[in-house]
């Protein structure tokens, strides 16, 4: 149990476990730069710290009120079960109580305590977080962000003016711990990279913006606000009610949010794996293009974060000196993501239905921070049909002619030509079956003066055909490819000839080590882009 001599008088006689309308046993204080969480049987109780740090306020009981009404209201979103409601502190002459009968001198959100071995970092310390876990996740996250409220104000949130403004003011909070969380080379490191990106795809944040992808969102989506439960759709707690334009903003800055704090963690395949899964069930061709420069900007804010943590004299030493020490892993992090730009390139995706390929194609964008532009996307939308819509057509029928083949990569292609045209690499996720397919993807990148690399893909076929059979089960898979297609596929494929030198994946149950080797593959033909 944390117990400073710090803690204020109402903090400290809640540790008592007769301070509480119901049985509770002994009672265990956790502390976070903000707010103080004290464990009481089957409940948690959070309290707001009355303290001013620039991206909040909580010095005054009205708005400590406010906001604990602002968590619950905001985190009955994602976490219905969990958060019961708001409860007074009171005071009845020198004697404190939760929910008590006197004057109330603070408040705190009461939420139903959840077990930590459903939590996601217990379960990824004992390995048991599985690629279904990962799936029900990214599902929920990305159903949640497809209903999330946007609009022009919100939308101004995540737009340029609005993302430099954040992250000034993330360096000003920063610099009093260069040298003791953070070097000054590495902080002009970053400082360097954002002021780089905003120049030269500040045009990609407002497209985004434009486009409906900022929203009202969680802006605090990590491991530990994930519990997974008895039901397919885990609870995702904590998102940030204290600031709106710190909560507002693009979905990819969630998405990265995770991926970060799980790479952090030492799982980066389940990082590229909850991307693959996310933009399978919400297609997004422009999000892993921001994706590392939002992955660094979270990267860099809990470096923050632990970093005032550190330095609070009210935390107990062991665990501020731990906060420093996670601190500089983050700040090593943000670093590291500043530095991982490359000069832009075309890859064609290459492989059967059913052959894993636009998952891979989805992570292997994330990584080279590039627009992924999917063929099943592109066929539905010239169909004038919603992504999820079935499309049933044998192959050579209906939406799988020929004609609708040719105009699919015409269009797959004339997509790509802004994007080379901006210095952004592209992925086109598509069978590319034949030579000339591939060729006039290599003419395309040769007009704008970047490499072409081609990514064949080959599955064993048992392989394919359980997971086409999934995809036809789960009746909501974006790809209309089925069994039949795969072989129609497989009698008309031009497997790449040698003088194409493609690189070929098979792959496997190491997402991370696959992709490893085909980045390392792009890296030879594009040397990371230097600074200017």
């Amino acid at each position: 149990m944390d117990t400073p001599a710090a803690l204020p008088p109402h903090v400290k006689a809640l540790l008592d476990a007769g301070a509480y309308p119901h049985r509770s046993g002994p009672v265990r204080l956790i502390q976070t730069h903000i707010s103080w969480v004290l464990l009481a049987g089957r409940f948690a109780y959070k309290l707001k710290k009355p303290v001013a740090l620039g991206f909040l306020d909580y010095t005054s009981l009205a708005e400590r009120r406010r906001m604990c009404e602002e968590e619950v209201r905001l985190n009955r979103r994602l976490c219905p079960r969990v958060y019961l409601g708001v409860v007074p502190v009171t005071a009845g002459g020198a004697a404190y109580r939760m929910a008590g009968g006197g004057a109330a001198i603070d408040y705190a959100v009461k939420m139903r305590r959840v077990p930590r071995r459903s939590m996601m970092p217990e379960m990824l310390e004992r390995g048991l977080v599985t690629d279904a876990h990962l799936r029900s996740l990214a599902r929920t996250i990305a159903d949640f962000h497809r209903e999330a409220a946007t609009d022009a104000r919100i939308a101004a949130f995540g737009r340029v003016p609005a993302v430099r403004r954040n992250w000034d003011e993330n360096f000003a909070q920063v610099r009093p711990y260069i040298g003791h969380t953070i070097a000054a080379a590495a902080f002009d490191a970053i400082a360097s990279h954002v002021a780089r990106f905003l120049r030269e795809q500040g045009a990609l944040i407002e497209l985004r913006a434009d486009a409906g992808r900022v929203r009202d969102v969680h802006g605090d989506l990590r491991a530990d606000s994930v519990v997974y439960g008895s039901g397919d759709a885990p609870c995702v707690m904590d998102c940030i009610e204290f600031s709106e334009r710190l909560r507002c903003g693009d979905v990819a800055s969630d998405v990265a949010f995770l991926a970060m704090d799980l790479e952090r963690r030492g799982h980066r395949a389940l990082a590229d794996a909850f991307l693959s899964c996310y933009l399978e069930r919400s297609p997004d061709e422009t999000l892993p293009a921001v994706l590392t420069f939002s992955m660094c900007y979270r990267a860099f804010v809990r470096g923050k974060v632990h970093s005032i943590e550190a330095a609070d004299p009210g935390v107990p030493d062991p665990q501020r000196q731990a906060a420093a020490e996670t601190a500089r892993a983050c700040f090593r992090l943000a670093v590291d993501y500043a530095g991982r730009a490359r000069r832009p390139a075309l890859v064609l995706m290459c492989g059967l239905t059913g052959s894993g390929k636009s998952y891979f194609a989805n992570a292997l964008a994330g990584r080279l921070g590039s627009v992924v532009l999917s063929s099943d996307v592109v066929r539905k939308e010239l169909l004038g049909v919603d992504v999820r819509t079935p499309v049933a057509a044998g192959y050579g029928q209906g939406a799988y002619t020929e004609e609708q083949r040719r105009a699919v990569y015409a269009a797959l292609r004339e997509r790509a030509e802004p994007h080379l045209g901006a210095g952004r690499g592209v992925v086109l996720d598509a069978t590319h079956a034949a030579r000339s397919e591939r060729d006039a993807g290599r003419a395309l990148a040769a007009r704008h003066g970047v490499p072409a690399v081609v990514v064949w893909l080959t599955t064993g076929e048992e392989t394919v055909r359980d997971r086409l059979e999934a995809r036809a089960l789960s009746g909501d898979a974006i790809s209309g490819g089925r069994w039949e297609t795969y072989l129609a596929q497989r009698r008309r494929f031009e497997p790449p000839a040698a003088d194409e030198r493609a690189v070929a994946v098979t792959p496997s149950a190491a997402l991370d080590r696959d992709l490893d080797r085909v980045v390392v593959a792009v890296g030879a033909l594009t040397e990371p882009a230097r600074s200017q």
